[in-house]
This record gives C-alpha cells, sequence and structure tokens, in this order.
C-alpha cells in the first residue's frame, strides 16, 4: 500500500491543525466508545480499547485522508447476538474473521462493488438497527433492576414491561439531565461537542446528589484498567469457525458498506477523492489486530469523521492523534470514567439511534408502494424481530429476486414486418395479423436484456408463434445489451430447431457483448458470419434473395413490397433471386 498523496507537502502548520482535531473528535469518541462497548454487552473498556488500536490504524492505513475509525451504532445487534449466543471469546473471533473479509475484499479489488446493495435494504437494517439501540437504552434511562438480557427484541420488550415497577428516579432525573445538555449545547455552543459535555454535567450531578442511588459504570462492570489489556490471539478451531463465520461475514459486510459511506461524505465535504479497495485493506488490518488487543469490531464512522473534517483536519494524522488523545485520557482519567451513570450514557445513545434511523428515507421508500417498499418492510421487521444476520441474507435474497423479476418483464419479443407508410420503412408490430404475415420470413424484435431470468421466455415466445415452419427466422437484437449464458443457451435451442428443419437464421444488429458470448460458445459459427448483418434491410434483401419463389405465387399476404411481384411470378423483379 502507498504512502504516496497522503502527507505530500506535511508542514508544522498542518500538524497542529490536526492536532486540534484529533484533540477534539477524541474527546468525542470516549464516550460514545463505551456506550457502543456497553450496548453491545461488553465491558466499557474494550470500547476504549477499539477506539485506540482500530482508531489509529485505520487513520494510517486506509484509503481516506479524513476518515476516523472505531465502534459504531450498526455493529450493536450483530455484536451483542454473538455475545449472548458464544460468549465474549468467540466476538473476538468473528471480529478477526471479519478483518480478513475486508482485507480480501480489498485485495480482490470489490470496494466499488458495494456501491450495488439495494438501498431498501441497507436503510431497512439501519433503520432496525436504530430500533434496536434505542429500546436497549430504555431500562438503564429508567434505571430498572433485575433485568434480564435476551437475544431478541420483544423478550427484552417483554421483561421492561415486567419490571417497570422497578423504575430509579433519580435514574430518571440523571439522564433526563444528560438530555437536555446534548440537546442545548449544539445550540448555544455549536462547536462544542453536546455528548461530552451532557455525560460530565450529568456525571457530576449524580455524584453530588445521588450518591448511591445511580447505577455506574464501575458498580455494574468493575472499575474501568488504566492501561491497554496484554496481546491475546483468540482460540481458533475449525467448530468455532464455522459457529461465527456468519457473522463475521455480517460484519464485514456493514463495516465495507459504512466505511466506504463515511469516505464518500469526506470526500463530499473536501473535494478529495478516497480509494476504497485501500480502504477496506486498512479496515481488514485493523479489524484484524483490534481483537488481539480485546477490542470490538470497528469501521469508519460518518458523524466522527465529518466532526473531524469540519474542526480543520488535513491529513490522516488527525486520526492518529485521536487515537492517542483516546489512550491518555484512559490511563489518565480512568478511574473517573468508571463513576459515569449507566443513566448518562443511555440519551447519548438514544440520540445516535435517532440520528441514524434514516427516517425520511424510510418513509420515502414506503410511500411508494413498490417491490422496493416490501424489500425495506421486511429487512427492517427481521432485523428487530430476528436478527441482523438473518435479515440481510433474506433482503438481499428478496431483493434479486425480484429485481430478476423487474428485468425479466422489461424483455419484449414481438413479431413485426415494414411499415411502408413510415419512413424507411420501419418494422412495426402492429403490420403483422392473420392475413398480413409472410409464410416463410418470421421476423421478431428482442428488446432487453437476454438474461437466465427472462430466457425462457424468450425462447417460449418465438416457438409459441411459429407452427408453419417458415423458412427463415430474422431476429432484431439490437436492443439487447446483454446476454449471460443461459440466454445464449436458450437461443442455441432455438438456432438448432430450425437449423434441423432446414431453416435459416438471421441476425441483425448484434451488440459487442452479446457478439462476444456467441463467438466464445460457437453459435456466431453455427449461425455462419453471413447471417449477420448491421442493419434490418440489408437481412431482408438476403432472406428475399433465398425464398421459395414457388410457394410465394399466388400468396395473398403481401408482407414485403417485393411480395406483389413475386406473387405473380416475376421473380426478375428481385435481384439475385434462387
Amino acid at each position: 500500500m502507498k504512502w504516496t498523496g497522503r502527507f505530500e507537502g506535511y508542514h508544522a502548520a498542518a500538524f497542529r491543525k490536526d492536532l486540534i482535531s484529533g484533540l477534539i473528535v477524541g474527546v468525542i469518541a470516549i464516550p460514545l466508545g463505551m456506550a457502543f462497548a456497553i450496548a453491545s454487552g461488553v465491558k466499557p473498556e474494550y470500547g476504549i480499547y477499539t477506539t485506540i488500536v482500530a482508531g489509529i490504524l485505520i487513520s494510517l492505513l486506509g484509503g481516506s485522508k479524513f476518515q476516523i475509525g472505531g465502534p459504531t451504532g450498526a455493529f450493536i445487534p450483530i455484536l451483542f447476538a454473538i455475545v449472548m449466543q458464544y460468549g465474549y471469546e468467540n466476538l473476538l473471533l468473528a471480529g478477526f474473521l471479519a478483518g480478513i473479509i475486508l482485507f480480501v475484499m480489498g485485495a480482490l479489488k470489490l470496494g466499488a462493488l458495494i456501491k450495488f446493495i439495494p438501498r431498501p435494504v441497507t436503510i431497512g437494517f439501519t433503520a432496525g438497527i436504530a430500533v434496536i439501540i434505542f429500546s436497549g437504552q430504555i431500562a438503564n434511562f429508567l434505571g430498572l433492576r433485575d433485568i434480564e438480557k435476551h437475544e431478541n427484541f420483544f423478550p427484552n420488550m417483554k421483561e421492561i414491561m415486567m419490571q417497570m415497577s422497578t423504575f430509579n428516579m433519580y435514574s430518571i432525573v440523571t439522564a433526563g439531565i444528560c438530555l437536555l445538555v446534548i440537546v442545548w449545547t449544539p445550540r448555544m455552543l455549536p462547536k462544542v461537542p453536546g455528548a461530552l459535555v451532557g455525560l460530565v454535567v450529568s456525571s457530576v450531578v449524580a455524584a453530588l446528589f445521588f450518591e448511591g442511588n445511580v447505577a455506574t459504570i464501575g458498580s455494574t462492570y468493575g472499575a474501568i484498567p488504566s492501561t491497554l489489556p496484554h496481546f491475546h490471539f483468540p482460540h481458533m478451531t475449525w467448530e468455532r469457525i464455522e459457529i461465527v463465520i456468519r457473522p463475521a461475514f455480517i460484519i464485514a459486510m456493514l463495516g465495507s458498506i459504512e466505511s466506504l459511506l463515511s469516505a464518500v461524505v469526506a470526500d463530499g465535504m473536501t473535494g478529495s477523492r478516497h480509494n476504497s479497495n485501500r480502504e477496506l485493506m486498512g479496515q481488514g488490518i485493523a479489524n484484524m489486530i483490534t481483537p488481539l488487543f480485546g477490542g470490538i469490531p470497528a469501521t469508519g464512522a460518518i458523524a466522527r469523521t465529518a466532526t473531524n473534517i469540519k474542526n480543520g483536519a488535513v491529513s490522516p494524522m488527525s486520526g492518529i492523534v485521536h487515537g492517542v488523545v483516546v489512550l491518555l485520557v484512559l490511563i489518565v482519567l480512568a478511574p473517573y470514567a468508571s463513576r459515569i451513570p449507566l443513566a448518562s450514557m443511555a440519551p447519548i445513545l438514544m440520540l445516535v439511534a435517532w440520528n441514524m434511523s434514516e427516517r425520511k428515507e424510510f418513509m420515502h421508500i414506503l410511500k411508494t408502494k413498490t417491490s422496493d417498499s416490501i424489500v425495506l418492510l421486511l429487512t427492517f421487521l427481521l432485523t428487530v424481530c430476528t436478527n441482523l444476520t438473518t435479515a440481510v441474507e433474506v433482503g438481499l435474497i428478496l431483493a434479486v429476486l425480484l429485481f430478476v423479476k423487474r428485468m425479466s418483464e422489461i424483455l419484449k419479443v414481438a413479431k413485426g414486418l415494414p411499415d411502408p407508410t413510415v419512413k424507411h420503412e420501419k418494422v412495426k408490430a402492429h403490420m403483422v395479423n392473420k392475413g398480413h404475415d409472410c409464410p416463410q420470413i418470421n421476423m421478431y424484435t428482442i428488446e432487453g436484456p437476454l438474461f437466465f431470468g427472462a430466457a425462457n421466455m424468450f425462447e417460449k415466445s418465438i416457438m409459441d408463434t411459429i407452427h408453419s415452419r417458415p423458412k427463415i427466422l430474422l431476429l432484431r437484437m439490437a436492443k439487447v445489451p446483454f446476454m449471460d449464458t443461459t440466454g445464449e443457451s436458450n437461443l442455441a435451442s432455438l438456432v438448432n430447431h430450425f437449423v434441423k428443419f432446414g431453416g435459416i437464421v438471421l441476425m441483425t444488429g448484434v451488440q459487442p457483448q452479446p457478439l462476444e458470448i456467441l463467438r466464445k460458445t460457437g453459435l456466431y459459427e453455427l449461425i455462419t458470419s453471413e447471417h449477420f448483418f448491421e442493419h434490418t434491410g440489408e437481412a431482408i434483401d438476403y432472406a428475399l434473395s433465398r425464398l421459395d419463389t414457388e410457394k410465394c405465387v399466388g400468396c395473398k399476404h403481401f408482407a414485403f413490397r417485393e411480395c406483389t411481384a413475386l406473387s405473380k411470378g416475376e421473380s426478375c423483379l428481385i435481384s439475385n433471386l434462387i
């Protein structure tokens, strides 16, 4: 991976800007890192470790100059499910495998493919994740006691309802103060991070007035250590890999989507251009190394990246500074962080969920009442009611099936004849009727992609309309932009049928991609090169020259302008007539 351009012309003034932006983003990242870790079902310090290790590596090795990496809300449901089902050790393994997958995706230059994931699927699971994050903080906001955590949404909601009578007014006041400060700060102090101010103010109020009456990080998870954990490689066996490989793929997919989306946002704000494949490789390395220090999966964080840019970041150095700042805070202030109330963390995550919910886009797609609405709603409901892995898999499969269905409906096969009343006698479908249809030449116009979803319909459409075994089949292919091997196979079946009974197949206007497929499969040679034409008129002239003129005598269809002479037996009027 090359460093070209990332630090070119770097100077002291640029470093000062990176230092300021990195300091601000680092301060913002601390409460978020802890909050995301807690919501994911692990200790808060693991979120801090992730912010430090992954944050530095993503900035150092990624493909965007301004990307800030770390734990994000998108991972919460899948990480929580892994911890609940398989434990923390398997979470580390899943993150490590996800890192390998991300690196391979970047090495194979698959970065551009991420943009092809349907928008309804991403909006659906993002909105579902937002619901899960928001609902998951209700218990901490209200200070409910004896809450048993479950993997799925409805059991968790049932648990909250059952324990509603245990609410803690001190927790509600603490959470309310934090929420009000977060909402108020951007209006009065737009450059000050509201989440941090709300966390500090509510924590101080709780410490002064509600000491011992509100659950804190320390009382719930134990004191946060002021050092990084020791290097530890996850225990790896085939059995454990089989358990977490599917979640690892989902983590890799989510990580790639969010990191590249964040990089695109950064490009739009700065006028720069990221390297998507390098970004995936950098994300991959970061996610392989972070679990070795106890960290959870990480990706590019859109809000923190935007904050980084707004505060004057110049290079990846700001992201490295942000990681170092978090490390220094961990070493110096860890004992104080242990006294943060869980009720103070709840509003931060609730607002994260609200901001990531894509409410307007969700309603916009839903109002279209199309197949995209079905994909959106199903992905959303499955994310909330089952798990993210199932939701993404079903959403993608349904989106693909509906896409194939729509594309198959685009393909049109129409029998036609020249219309003498229009310029250049263009071929029109309405010219064909029972009394006006050449018995020897059948001409079809094919429009749309000839692929596996529509290939059978294409063959059936032509075969069903051919009963008299015409001598010549003319296929107008100018509007077929794409053909796959299934489409070629059905076309080959049709060609073989005609050749078997002594017929001739002509093709006009074949585009480059379908023509390449025909050459590779040998169908081009079967049809023979002299039966391919650029224009329909040339193919019609050729077809007329190959007619059985005896069958034309007395014919009353008059499908072509030459038919008047042929019907009278005046074959000499047609050049090269055989």
